[in-house]
């Protein structure tokens, strides 16, 4: 039977319960981006665990963490938060997008980055025995560089040697269906691959052709306003469930930033449990079925998350 491989050891789909399946719980990016930007940056086990048990008590069970290496990337952090909170937490190995990881790939082969990903995932990410459970990889803004090609190349290579699923970057939700065609290409079954910031670009036939392929559809820029209104993500999450499509919908918030989460201090927010106590009931109200609510949240990211048998 196929299993769902977290930070605290492997799972039986059933036991994974309700998902986020993007989100970040520690990472640093490099200098100069850290200076820049000091609030994209998740640094505070402590203030993690009590974010996660927040996220436990609304009902979470499990959070897809997709920081890269190139982000610090933290194994032992990830487990600690897990047992403290007591949820599941898949790891990410890959890369996020050129502005951080270029520098890092262009002086590796597709087999070099491949193997490193191969090694993540059955060995343990930086020595410590702690496995990865996905595979990353992102592209930019309407454009794939070099190294995000590469990226893209290994992540096939290590699916097939692993089974493992592969979640991606989309930049503001472009080349969505470029992402597609060469991970099917190269032999990715699209049941195993996850789309991600489809929210980012809320066009319908947009949509609609991504869903036509096959892929799992990532609606997790939930609560950022500035991007698009979580109203107008209700629609087009309800037009794509009327259309057939509930079986394909995951969702989460990318919380990637310290005044995202209350647990950084009064004044922040929306933090981890914004999803379950505000936005499901009102996807509810909006008339989106129970049964396909409960679909994005539990019985997808299971299917998803499964590594391929």
């Amino acid at each position: 039977m196929a299993k769902i491989h977290t930070v605290t050891g492997n799972i039986d789909p059933a036991d994974l319960g309700v998902t986020y399946a993007h989100e970040h719980l520690l990472f640093q990016p490099a200098e100069p981006y850290r200076s820049q930007d000091p609030d994209l940056a998740l640094d505070d086990v402590q203030a993690a665990i009590e974010e996660t048990r927040c996220f436990a008590k609304a009902g979470g069970k499990c959070i897809v963490e997709m920081s890269t290496v190139e982000l610090h990337r933290d194994p032992v952090g990830m487990k600690a938060i897990s047992e403290a909170s007591g949820v599941h937490v898949i790891a990410a190995t890959g890369f996020n997008k050129s502005k951080f990881c270029e520098d890092r790939v262009v002086s590796q082969t597709v087999s070099q980055l491949a193997e490193g990903m191969v090694r993540d995932l059955t060995q343990g990410m930086e020595d410590s025995g702690i496995q990865a459970g996905v595979i990353k990889a992102s592209s930019s803004k309407d454009l794939m560089t070099g190294g995000e090609t590469k990226v893209f190349q290994a992540a096939i290579q290590a699916h097939l040697r692993t089974g493992a699923p592969i979640s991606t970057h989309t930049e503001a939700g472009t080349l969505a269906l470029e992402q597609v065609r060469m991970l099917v290409d190269g032999g990715v079954h699209p049941s195993h691959i996850l789309i991600g910031h489809l929210d980012r670009k809320l066009e319908w036939e947009y949509l609609l052709a991504v869903a036509k392929s096959g892929v799992y559809m990532g609606f997790d820029q939930i609560s950022k306003e500035k991007y698009s209104p979580d109203i107008e993500r209700i629609k087009w999450i309800k037009r794509l469930v009327e259309a057939g499509f509930s079986k394909q919908i995951v969702l989460s918030a990318d919380m990637a930033r310290r005044s995202y989460w209350p647990s950084y201090g009064f004044g922040n927010g929306p933090g981890l449990t914004y999803i379950l106590w505000r936005f499901v009931p009102w996807m509810l109200e909006e008339g989106v079925p129970l049964q396909a609510v409960e679909a994005m949240l539990v019985q997808n990211p299971a299917h998803l998350f499964a590594w391929a048998g």
